[in-house]
């Protein structure tokens, strides 16, 4: 049966149907749109690098980088061709991308929509995989590392990171590097491919003029139910700590950059909850250091920042941590007069309520948007938060919230600063 849910102050509805294998199928319909968007998702990342199925004797242990691969692999064909050549015909424009937490396959088109939903579903669901195509996107993607070890804003963002944690995996490249995907062969690719690329594990996100019945259809044809037990991914302890407050690299910039980031350790939970925390922290953020704060202003004046200065903040139910980025002649004083106005920052109400104006313009732009609305949604779905829930929980955000947030995130000693130097 299909589930409609509708938000009357968006006027907006969402349809939601568990397919017979297990698949959750999500539409939000927009009648007479131009462009119409898929994405087929799988909550599986590079953060799992340990696991074990109900069965098994053993924790399976794979090589950094294994989610990106798979990524990369689902692509070819057992023919020799890949997916990007149907797409092609079609004048779809496809990609795919990983994360920390999950991988994407998406297309955009404004026309052929149910064509290449074929496609997207047909190569999603049969991986080919021999030893010989394996060798050869390990010398592919190796070149990719390289080329990222080299990019001084993934290096400021990723050092950040390094900096900021322990022991959890998010301060390891996604792409693992040239020694980790070098371990990968035919064997573990199909052990987390079956484990992961399960349809109970996946979503499949439509948003356009679009028809529900149209997209199952689809889903009879080409998901399939796989029986598999339980599904148990292990994680390190990581300490309430920072790793390090300072990293220092030097690459081919014209002015330094940097990335600051605050860890945040009030983590553990997930839906409405998170939900809340990730728009008082929006509007927090914008309050402190949007365009408009007081303290953008005096950074800018003094010449400390540019138009590149930017703020954002990252949360999932076991991670969390804002980051305040830009480039500038001298990152460390951009830190010391932000740590300095924090200590004695007296938060302003209206100021808080520029910002809730502010980040709610943000949500209604979002509409506007097939991609936009579809990545918000995929990203949301699989922490257990609704978008269409937004309006409800933003309403209920009170001035104190972001008091009392600004008071537990933005500590001294959960403080990191990544800076990417000019070579000599």
């Amino acid at each position: 049966m299909t589930e409609m849910i509708y938000n009357e102050m968006l006027n907006e509805y969402l349809y939601k149907h568990v397919h017979k294998s297990g698949l959750t199928v999500y539409c939000v319909p927009k009648k007479g749109h131009t462009k119409s968007y898929a994405a087929f998702a799988t909550k599986y990342g590079s953060l799992i690098n340990e696991f074990k199925v109900d069965g098994d004797k053993e924790i399976t242990k794979i090589p950094d980088g294994v989610a990106h691969f798979l990524e990369h692999k689902l692509f070819e064909q057992p023919d020799g061709t890949d997916a990007f050549t149907k797409y092609s015909k079609t004048g779809a424009n496809a990609n795919a991308y990983t994360g920390f937490n999950n991988t994407v396959y998406l297309y955009s088109c404004t026309d052929l929509f149910y064509e290449n939903l074929e496609i997207l579903l047909e190569f999603v669901s049969n991986p080919y995989f021999t030893e010989q195509n394996i060798a050869k996107e390990q010398g592919i993607i190796g070149q990719e590392i390289r080329m990222y070890d080299d990019d001084p804003n993934w290096r400021v963002y990723f050092n950040m990171l390094d900096a900021m944690y322990v022991d959890f995996p998010i301060k390891k490249d996604i792409a693992g590097t040239v020694e980790s995907i070098a371990e990968i062969n035919k064997d573990i690719l199909y052990k987390c491919y079956n484990t992961f690329y399960n349809p109970q594990n996946m979503i499949l996100f439509v948003c356009g003029d679009v028809e529900m019945e149209e997209v199952l259809k689809l889903c009879d044809k080409y998901v399939v139910h796989k029986e598999i037990g339980d599904v148990t991914c292990y994680f390190p302890n990581e300490p309430k700590e920072v790793s390090k407050h300072e990293t220092v690299q030097k690459l081919s910039v014209s002015k330094p950059l940097f990335s600051i980031g605050f860890k945040d350790n009030d983590v553990g939970f997930d839906g409405e909850k998170l939900l809340k925390k990730d728009m008082v922290t929006s509007i927090l953020l914008e309050m402190i250091l949007g365009e408009g704060s007081p303290l953008y202003n005096k950074l800018y004046d003094q010449g400390l920042i540019n138009d590149s200065f930017g703020t954002e903040y990252e949360g999932e139910p076991n991670y969390g941590f804002s980051c305040i980025l830009g480039e500038s002649e001298n990152p460390r004083k951009v830190l010391s007069e932000i740590l300095e106005a924090f200590e004695c920052l007296e938060l302003d109400e209206n100021e808080f309520e520029r910002a809730k104006k502010v980040e709610y313009g943000s949500f209604l732009r979002l509409w506007n948007s097939v991609e936009g609305i579809s990545n918000t949604m995929v990203s949301d779905l699989f922490k257990n938060i609704n978008i269409f829930d937004f309006p409800k929980v933003f309403g209920e955000i009170t001035f104190d919230d972001v008091v009392k947030r600004f008071k537990t995130l933005f500590k001294k000693e959960n403080c990191v600063i990544s800076i990417i130097e000019p070579t000599e």
